[in-house]
């Protein structure tokens, strides 16, 4: 029987978030977005011999097309690391890159590994929301109450409109969360607080001289997340029709944008960090996840955070920092809501609705993001959650050591 051992994280980095179709990764593919994430991550730890890694897990919640043939393969080939690292992609949807994060740390705690490199990649630009060939098992559709029970066939949209109207969350308090979703991120973006754990991406840009044909090419650094609009008012979104019921409250404005981004974080055991002279950021502590009806899927952080702080053996209260990704204004004010969350400590920085959301790159995106922020500003207890298409919730625990 092998000793469990802790898990820590020694590097976490993020590249900036584009905004999909319009935004400066819209003609970057997600394999070398991840590539970007793992060199910049292995830069973090000099130290750190890269034979010394022993598997790249990545999340990605549409792995198909430019991000599909086992997309962390090849970003770890891509990035450099010797061809004795291995790699693997996970699926959990908007948890993939959460759950890379706690797959990589439990091979750590059972004694399986001392180096460990977890991920996640989306570009939404490229691959879209149900990938490019979708195809669902009509079995679902023989009973018009299944249809619901699909989740993704059912459709995000109106599961947040579900939620909406279960725990009563209006159109004026949903979008007032959004408005402050968007100051809290051009706050922090203002005050720097993103600048520990974004690593700039340079990108080329062509343009055509029509006279001569010649083609010029342009390189700009990439730096800032691209979603968070500081002209964004209650009356603005007010204004906003609803998407997906008619006599709904969901709107494009409070609900998270589709982006294009990759994170990345190393862990180690105790040994290698002793071993190559490395400094701990955190310790990974605890991780749920769990399941509900798919038709309400965005409560499903309900379930996992208290699994979550069971496992970890801690309370709500001694949690100082939530990341909780807000897919949809309705049902982050749901799940704070039910739980009783400070809204103090809930995405002190923003989220998804003004910073986005690349899908199976969030979780770990975040991740990223709650380490920086626990030692930035000395706090203990960090946790990262989120809602998961076809209903489930996950949540994950750091500690600043």
């Amino acid at each position: 029987m092998k000793q469990v051992q802790d898990a820590y994280i020694v590097a976490a980095t993020r590249t900036p978030i584009g905004r999909s179709h319009k935004g400066s990764f819209k003609h970057l593919r997600p394999d070398d977005l991840l590539a970007h994430a793992l060199r910049s991550a292995m830069a973090q730890v000099p130290s750190l011999d890269p034979k010394a890694v022993e598997d790249v897990i990545a999340g990605c919640a549409i792995p198909e097309a430019q991000q599909g043939l086992n997309v962390a393969r090849i970003g770890a080939i891509l990035a450099g690391l010797p061809n004795s690292v291995g790699g693997i992609t996970v699926n959990r949807f908007c948890a993939s890159g959460l759950s890379a994060v706690a797959m990589a740390a439990d091979r750590i705690r059972v004694g399986e590994a001392d180096v460990m490199i977890a991920a996640g990649t989306e570009s939404m630009s490229m691959v879209p929301m149900m990938g490019n060939s979708p195809s669902l098992s009509p079995t679902i559709f023989r009973n018009t109450d299944d249809i619901e029970s699909y989740g993704i066939a059912y459709g995000m949209g109106l599961t947040a409109e579900k939620v909406a109207q279960q725990w009563k969350v209006s159109r004026d308090a949903q979008d007032a969360f959004a408005v402050q979703s968007h100051q809290r991120a051009v706050i922090a973006m203002k005050n720097g607080e993103f600048t520990d754990e974004i690593t700039p991406v340079t990108v080329q840009e062509r343009s055509v001289d029509l006279e001569s044909a010649e083609v010029s090419v342009t390189e700009r650094i990439v730096s800032l997340d691209e979603g968070a609009r500081p002209d964004t008012t209650l009356e603005g979104l007010a204004k906003l029709r609803t998407v997906f019921a008619a006599r709904g409250s969901v709107t494009a404005g409070n609900s998270s944008q589709t982006s294009d981004g990759a994170g990345a974080l190393i862990l180690v055991s105790e040994a290698a960090l002793k071993r190559y002279n490395l400094t701990p950021l955190a310790r990974f502590v605890s991780y749920a996840s769990r399941g509900v009806p798919p038709h309400i899927m965005g409560i499903g952080p309900v379930e996992a955070i208290p699994a979550a702080l069971k496992y970890a053996g801690l309370k709500q209260d001694d949690i100082d920092w939530f990341e909780l990704n807000e897919a949809f204004a309705a049902q982050s004010l749901a799940v704070m809501n039910t739980l009783g969350l400070d809204p103090a400590k809930v995405n002190p920085m923003g989220g998804a609705i003004a910073l986005g959301h690349p899908l199976g790159a969030t979780g770990a995106i975040r991740s990223a993001t709650v380490v920086h922020a626990l030692k930035r500003h000395n706090k203990k207890y960090g946790m990262v959650t989120m809602c998961v298409g076809m209903g489930q919730g996950a949540a994950g625990i750091f500690e600043r050591v």
